[in-house]
This record gives C-alpha cells, sequence and structure tokens, in this order.
C-alpha cells in the first residue's frame, strides 16, 4: 500500500500537470513531452499529472492515452511522483487501465468517472473507485461532481471512511464546495487545487497541500516566490504575485481565439519547451496571435 505521507509531500506546493504537445501535423511531440518533464521537475514539481483535461485526452485515443502514460512514467524515472489519468471509462475498462498503469509505473490514477445525466449514485461512484482502488491508489478529480455538489460531498466522505486506496484529491470546482471539501479530507488525502494561485489561496485556510501552477512551465521563479510568500505567511507578497502576474496572464490568454489553452500551448513555445501546435479542430494560435502573446511577456519583463 502507497504511503500516504509520500503522497501528500509529493503534492505539496506547485505541482505539473502534462500539457500534451503536438507537431504541426497532429503527431505527439514525445521530445516536447520530455523536455516539458525535465523542466518542471528542475522546476521543483513533486507530481508529473497527466489529466482528462490539460493533457489534451480530448483528441488522442485511448492507445495514445496508454502511450504517453508509459512515456511519462519511464521517462520521470522515480525523479517524482507520476499520476496517470483516464478518458471517463466505464468500471471494468477503467479496472484493465488501472492494471496497465501500474504495471508502466504510474504511481496513483486519477479517476474521473463517467456521469452523463447525472447517471451515478453514492453507491455506484463508490463501487467504481474502490474497484479501480483494488489495482492502484487513486485520486479523485471533483469536477465529476458540479452538477451535484451535495451528492459529491457525501461520496467523498464515503470513500474517505470505507475505501483506503483513495488517497489523494484535485479541486476543480472551487468555491464553497472546495472549502468544505478541504474540511472534510485534509490530514486523511493529498489535496491539491486545479488551475490559478487564487483558487489555492482561497482553500488554503481549510486545507489544501498544493496546486496545479501554469507558471512552472515558463517562469519557474514567480511559482517559487509564490510559495515562498505562502510559506513565511507574507500575504501582502502573495497579493502582488497574483495581482501581477496571476491576473493578467489568464485574462489575456483566455481572450485569445482558442482560449486559455491555446494560450498556454502558445507559451511553451515562446519559452523554448514545446511547439504551440494542437490537434484540429482545436485553434492553434497564429503568427500574429503569438506575437501579441510575446508583446504581453515582454512588457512584463519576462521575455
Amino acid at each position: 500500500m502507497i504511503d500516504r505521507s509520500r503522497v501528500r509531500e509529493a503534492l505539496t506546493g506547485p505541482v505539473a500537470s502534462v500539457h500534451t504537445p503536438f507537431l504541426c501535423d497532429g503527431e505527439i511531440d514525445e521530445k516536447g513531452l520530455r523536455n516539458m518533464i525535465d523542466h518542471v521537475i528542475d522546476a521543483g514539481s513533486g507530481s508529473i499529472i497527466l489529466t482528462y483535461g490539460d493533457s489534451l485526452y480530448s483528441v488522442l485515443t485511448d492507445e495514445e492515452v496508454a502511450h504517453i502514460t508509459k512515456i511519462t512514467a519511464e521517462h520521470v524515472g522515480g525523479r517524482a511522483m507520476v499520476i496517470a489519468a483516464d478518458r471517463q471509462w466505464w468500471t471494468d475498462k477503467e479496472v484493465e487501465f488501472a492494471k496497465y498503469a501500474a504495471t508502466v509505473g504510474a504511481d496513483l490514477l486519477m479517476v474521473l468517472p463517467p456521469n452523463w445525466a447525472r447517471s451515478c449514485t453514492i453507491e455506484t461512484f463508490v463501487e467504481h473507485y474502490a474497484a479501480v482502488a483494488e489495482h492502484i491508489p487513486v485520486m479523485v478529480v471533483t469536477n465529476v461532481f458540479a452538477n451535484a455538489p451535495d451528492l459529491g460531498l457525501k461520496t467523498l466522505e464515503v470513500l474517505r471512511d470505507q475505501v483506503d486506496g483513495v488517497v489523494a484529491i484535485k479541486d476543480d470546482i472551487v468555491g464553497a464546495f472546495a472549502r468544505r471539501m478541504g474540511v472534510l479530507l485534509h490530514g486523511h488525502w493529498g489535496v491539491i487545487s486545479g488551475g490559478q494561485k487564487q483558487n489555492h489561496l482561497d482553500m488554503l485556510p481549510y486545507g489544501c497541500d498544493g496546486y496545479f501552477s501554469t507558471f512552472i512551465h515558463f517562469s519557474p521563479d514567480i511559482t517559487q516566490d509564490y510559495w515562498r510568500a505562502i510559506q513565511t505567511q507574507d500575504w501582502q507578497r502573495v497579493k502582488e504575485i497574483i495581482q501581477n502576474y496571476d491576473f493578467p496572464y489568464f485574462d489575456f490568454v483566455s481572450g485569445l481565439t482558442g482560449g486559455g489553452d491555446a494560450g498556454i500551448h502558445g507559451t511553451l513555445e515562446l519559452f523554448g519547451i514545446a511547439e504551440r501546435w494542437r490537434r484540429k479542430p482545436y485553434h492553434t494560435l497564429d503568427d500574429a496571435e503569438m506575437e501579441q502573446l510575446r508583446g504581453f511577456f515582454q512588457a512584463k519583463g519576462l521575455l
């Protein structure tokens, strides 16, 4: 059984999700993927986390998800904790992938059950997670509960009390749900917030170990400055970093054609991590949009 204290340690502070990189012909950029992994580990991420969203599983096949999981686990090579992710599979398929992920070296599996039209109940959710946890430790991701937060909190309480193999959670809902979730689970599981520093800061008093850092991919000095300010409780500095960097960056990229993910992939190219391309029909930033993005970073003194 995995050491829960190790999980919590690996999820403490800024951690990195994998933004699957592509070449201009749509093929997976394996060199860029390995470069990204090396970069964020060197920048201090204790975990390398594949996700349905950031890793663009929406435009990958099941076979490609398996391949990326294997490449990631092998390239990390024990330097950080590896968290695999699924594609919202039914239980038997999920169990099959859990066995595979454990075999290739993943430490945890982020489980996102299918829940079309609120088809799941507390009992079926718990059964699904428990079946997976027999083969690999499980991280829950909360967006499956976005349309039923009360059911979600009750499900999490049952999992906490009855399923030993569930050991971590990533929040996507934020707000009141995230605060209540932190109180419920912190100290039992590793708890991280998804997305921006403001969401991490909102959860922090209620129980949160770490957060998904976007800046760790391209400007790790800002990431580490924020984390030092958190550790020293320098709330004025925390505010300055969020105000001067997080707010402007996410406001800017969310206004680009193709949205924030297109902007993040463009950012990776500007900083020499991986190329900008995304698979069609997703929009990839054109040269003019890349120049706008470059101008943003130059104005911030980051390029």
